[in-house]
């Protein structure tokens, strides 16, 4: 029992943040950034500018120090701690620049994408950016958390940068943008949700660390107003949590799908006279798998076989789709499945290319790593005539005191009869020729190995 309460003593100690933290600065701190006026609009243009950049070459570090340079949290922050604090003059400055920092994110980067001459080949990052999944959930949560405790704590650090690269709210924004630009509705659709994702959370993540460091609430100048406001604050943070939670339950189903789905065709690849060439995850009318496969017809027993295999990964019968392609269809579900089939062969090869590269490193440190012996041998000689045998050897010494593993050379040398007075010479030569200073020399005569061999009959 009394290692518990110590134990817990210790915990509480541990994590303790009440003499860690200035809760009057860090009021200040959010109240005086939640602005967009004068510089912070030009350099919230600008970060979005590069950023857009960033999206339409598909560079992460652009990307990422446009998400260093943009003053995107301000306004978040100001939001959750207007809510803890039953402040609702702050909740309505913070939400009045939230939407101007909104408008003028998407308009910046609408009007850039418009004017670019620069082609989206791959634009991976860009759509990467419309669809929400559980890591931006709780990257955008824990985030949250880390930020607001950095502005309270005495000792500031580095982490807004961690936290502003972290939560990664401008390229949602860029990407609404882009898809306002390319009238491409489901793209700003999807980004905006994104957004509000990441937002929403930060603001839940601020909202409950503010209760957590009991900031001072505002005072109210009667009970009636007192009571209505608290109303107001719980309605708006019901509104918040309900849409986040079920967001946050509708993108784990669809991570867990995603992955059985995965699981399923690593499994289902071939199907003897068929072929799976590709497929298609569709999450807008409830999660569904379609499958296109090529070869001859399938016969029932093969689809069902196909529903039951789908079964054991979690995936229902109305959840997949099977479309067939017979070798009877048209030129281009041909070209579909040998691009297909391509795509998985040029896989494989990136990745036995990867491996060999990786192979012929490991043979080049080898490589370098070979002592020219006979080369040595005879600079060694030349210097020194007296030398008859010479043996150079690479291994580990085990010292018998602490059983360290030491690398070393072991250079075993014989010489003439009354010549081993070369050894610390030779220790010295071989040692800058070698560069390699850990070196072991055991120099020989000659007549003793004479003896040795004569003993054992040789």
């Amino acid at each position: 029992m009394k290692k518990t309460n110590r134990l817990k003593l210790y915990l509480l100690k541990l994590t303790n943040i009440s003499s860690h933290v200035d809760i009057q600065a860090a009021v200040h701190n959010i109240k005086n950034n939640i602005y967009f006026r004068g510089p912070n609009v030009w350099i919230l243009v600008f970060s979005i500018i590069i950023a857009s950049v960033g999206l339409n070459v598909n560079s992460i570090p652009v990307i990422i120090g446009a998400m260093l340079i943009s003053p995107l949290m301000g306004p978040i922050f100001g939001m959750g701690l207007g809510l803890g604090t039953n402040d609702t003059f702050l909740i309505k400055e913070s939400v009045k620049n939230l939407l101007v920092m909104i408008v003028i994110s998407i308009v910046a980067s609408c009007l850039y994408f418009l004017i670019s001459p620069l082609d989206l080949d791959k634009p991976t990052e860009l759509l990467s950016r419309t669809n929400p999944t559980i890591y931006d959930v709780l990257i955008a949560l824990f985030g949250g958390f880390a930020g607001i405790f950095e502005i309270a704590r005495k000792e500031k650090g580095t982490v807004m940068s961690g936290v502003a690269i972290a939560t990664a709210l401008m390229p949602p924004l860029c990407t609404a943008g882009y898809g306002l630009a390319s009238g491409n509705i489901l793209y700003f659709i999807g980004a905006f949700y994104l957004f509000f994702i990441n937002s929403a959370f930060i603001i839940l993540a601020t909202y409950f660390s503010v209760r957590y460091m009991k900031f001072p609430s505002v005072n109210f100048a009667d009970a009636k107003t007192r009571k209505k406001t608290k109303r107001l604050m719980s309605a708006v943070v019901i509104i918040l949590i309900v849409p986040s939670v079920l967001s946050a339950i509708s993108v784990i189903r669809q991570n867990n799908f995603d992955i059985a789905a995965d699981n399923f065709l690593k499994e289902t690849v071939s199907l003897g006279e068929n072929y799976i060439y590709n497929h298609d995850i569709d999450h807008r009318k409830g999660s569904k798998l379609e499958i296109f496969i090529a070869g001859t017809p399938l016969t029932t027993e093969k689809k069902e076989d196909l529903y039951a295999r789908a079964e054991k990964f979690g995936i229902d019968r109305e959840q997949l789709i099977i479309t067939e392609n017979t070798g009877a269809n048209s030129d281009a579900v041909n070209e579909e499945f040998i691009k297909g089939f391509y795509d998985i062969t040029n896989d494989e090869i990136r990745k036995r290319e990867n491996l060999i590269a990786e192979l012929e490193n490991e043979l080049k440190k080898v490589k370098e790593s070979e002592i020219p012996y006979a080369q040595i041998a005879r600079e060694l000689v030349a210097q020194i005539p007296d030398i008859t045998s010479l043996a150079i050897l690479k291994g580990a010494g085990i010292d018998a005191a602490d059983f360290e593993e030491e690398n070393s050379i072991y250079v075993l040398i014989s010489c003439k009869s009354g010549s081993l007075q070369n050894e610390e010479r030779i220790r010295k030569w071989l040692s800058v020729r070698l560069n390699e200073k850990n070196l072991r020399i055991l120099t020989v005569d000659e007549e003793v190995i004479t003896g040795a061999k004569e003993e054992n009959g040789q």
